[in-house]
């Protein structure tokens, strides 16, 4: 786009991550040199590490580069950015170390100093970067570093748009106008102009402060849709299209050449494809084993107590639903009472004489806030999550993922217009819906972002979830 705010806000992230990461190694070298009387290893003078330091830095910032820090993607995913951070900086002192072990010659005076440059990079880099969001944010709000846009398009698609750039503070664009011929009829959309054409449109506005057109569908005239793009590449203007079909291409989308001549877009339903299976399986086995280890001893005295204050079967296992519409059971600590054990929810409900408790139970997403078929102690598993811990032996299994989909029975997913989007993936222990929210978003909200995940999983919204779900499960929010 002809606005420089983005390469402007890269340069800041470059100088910010170049001088946070001199200060980390800079204080460390005060830290074990300095102020620590020990004896050092290596006589390394402050000029001279100062030097090999500088030296060796570009290849860390090309480094963060290859990362994607300094990609505009980046700027809001602050838990994917930590973590692309917490990586580089790894990576960065591993180098300094690997130089040092090849060439034979020292680069850091003691061994502490690498790992309280580590230490302090990662700290530096992070605060950096909140701050630099700040003040983009800040300078925002004095509509410096807008990009400025031009909608196409009466669709639907067109006025989501319209709604999620409306805050310029934390969009960072600045709507100019919208062109269609039904916008048109109401002049004005949310205060924003509204044209019937491209031509009426410029009269209007100065091309020269278009800095992107946003196409949200195709008219029927080709000439009208050429217009509009050579419109766009005549004046430098960023032109982006976005499909009707916006579900279509959220996955994995590759652009290939068919029979060596013909290019084609395809697309996948997930992202969840070859190596990236692979990693996850490999990560869901260790991490589930661990996990499975550490919460034995409290399984064990949930098991007891269960046994105490709530007689029956500890354990029951529930027919669920996970990827390619395999059928597994999920096992889970009994929080039912006995006498409603193995019976729907509506068989149950029709037992206790409240039939009209179903529709809401339902309606609430299959939860209610006082059910009558726990007793106290269910309660208190399901409270602190303790109900889920059986499913680690699903997870070593293979049966589902760490994260994933929320694994429900047939009916709950027949009637969802993207269940076989969402059965592209094992089901998750936890997953996006469980950490946006848990019971305070409705049913289709939570199919909503479980088809996000599917379609675009990343091992860093693994990680991300993961994180999140600790955060959750110990602050206890929206649990049951």
């Amino acid at each position: 786009m002809k606005s420089n705010g983005s390469l402007l806000y890269s340069l800041i992230l470059v100088v910010g991550d170049f001088l946070a990461l001199v200060a980390a190694f800079v204080g460390a070298y005060l830290l074990r040199v300095s102020f620590n009387s020990k004896p050092i290893s290596e006589p390394i003078y402050a000029s001279t590490y100062l030097g090999i330091f500088l030296t060796l830095l570009p290849f860390w910032i090309l480094l963060f580069a290859l990362l994607g820090l300094y990609n505009s993607s980046i700027y809001e995913k602050r838990f994917s950015e930590i973590g692309r951070l917490f990586i580089g900086s790894f990576i960065g002192v591993l180098f300094l170390i690997g130089y040092s072990y090849f060439l034979n010659k020292p680069v850091f005076p003691a061994r502490l100093v690498a790992i309280y440059g580590l230490v302090l990079a990662f700290i530096f880099l992070v605060l950096f970067r909140n701050i630099a969001r700040w003040g983009r944010s800040l300078l925002f709000s004095y509509n410096f570093g807008i990009t400025n846009v031009l909608i196409v398009g009466d669709t639907k698609i067109a006025r989501e748009l319209v709604e999620s750039l409306a805050n310029s503070r934390d969009s960072g664009y600045k709507i100019l106008g919208i062109i269609g011929e039904k916008a048109a009829e109401a002049k004005h959309f949310n205060g924003i102009p509204t044209f019937s054409d491209l031509e009426k449109a410029i009269k209007k506005i100065k091309p020269g402060a278009i800095h992107g057109i946003v196409q949200t569908e195709l008219y029927a005239s080709t000439a009208k849709n050429n217009e509009v793009l050579e419109f766009a590449q005549a004046h430098h203007i960023a032109y982006r299209f976005i499909p009707g079909n916006t579900e279509l291409f959220v996955g994995n989308i590759q652009v290939e050449l068919f029979r060596s001549s013909i290019p084609v877009i395809a697309v996948h339903q997930t992202a969840l494809l070859g190596w990236g299976r692979i990693v996850k399986r490999i990560f869901d086995l260790a991490v589930g084993l661990i996990a499975l280890v550490i919460a034995l001893p409290i399984m064990l005295v949930v098991t007891i107590l269960n046994l105490i204050l709530n007689p029956g079967p500890v354990f029951y296992a529930d027919k669920r639903l996970t990827r390619f519409n395999t059928t597994i059971k999920v096992y889970k600590f009994r929080s039912i009472k006995r006498q409603f054990s193995g019976l729907s929810p509506e068989e149950a409900f029709h037992k206790i004489g409240r039939p009209e408790l179903v529709a809401q139970y339902r309606d609430n997403g299959d939860w209610l806030p006082d059910d009558p078929r726990i007793n106290d102690f269910g309660r208190f598993i399901r409270r602190n999550s303790l109900d889920e811990l059986p499913q680690l032996f699903n997870i070593v299994k293979g049966d589902i993922s760490l994260v994933g989909p929320r694994a429900l029975v047939d009916y709950e997913l027949s009637t969802s217009p993207d269940k076989n989007m969402i059965l592209a993936v094992k089901s998750g222990l936890t997953g996006l819906a469980q950490v946006s929210g848990r019971r305070n978003l409705s049913f289709d909200e939570r199919r909503k972002l479980d088809l996000y995940y599917v379609q675009n999983w990343s091992f860093w919204l693994d990680l991300t979830i993961i994180l999140k779900t600790i955060r959750v499960v110990l602050g206890r929010r929206g649990a049951t």
